[in-house]
């Protein structure tokens, strides 16, 4: 008989390692509900190219996937900052 308890546990960390791997200018991870279990999915900017917004909230993972993609467009799109110097 295979054990089944923990297959929601097991397909949230490969979304969660999916997540990492395509969007490597963000750090995510799993917030923690008052309760000790696992809460939202979150996405902090680490690169500036990589997105706009500096954090990124959602209650799954297939909605922060589409708001990072959102992210990834807005930041392609936006001007490059001017420099001082050169």
């Amino acid at each position: 008989m295979i054990d089944l308890s923990n297959l929601p546990a097991r397909l949230d960390d490969l979304a969660l390692a999916a997540l990492r791997l395509d969007f490597p200018g963000h750090r995510i991870w799993r917030s923690v509900r008052y309760d000790g279990r696992l809460g939202d999915w979150v996405a902090t900017l680490h690169d500036p190219a990589a997105g706009v917004d500096p954090t990124v909230i959602r209650t799954s993972a297939e909605a922060l996937r589409a708001e990072l993609r959102i992210e990834r467009d807005r930041a392609a799109r936006r001007p490059l900052p001017r420099r001082a110097f050169l």
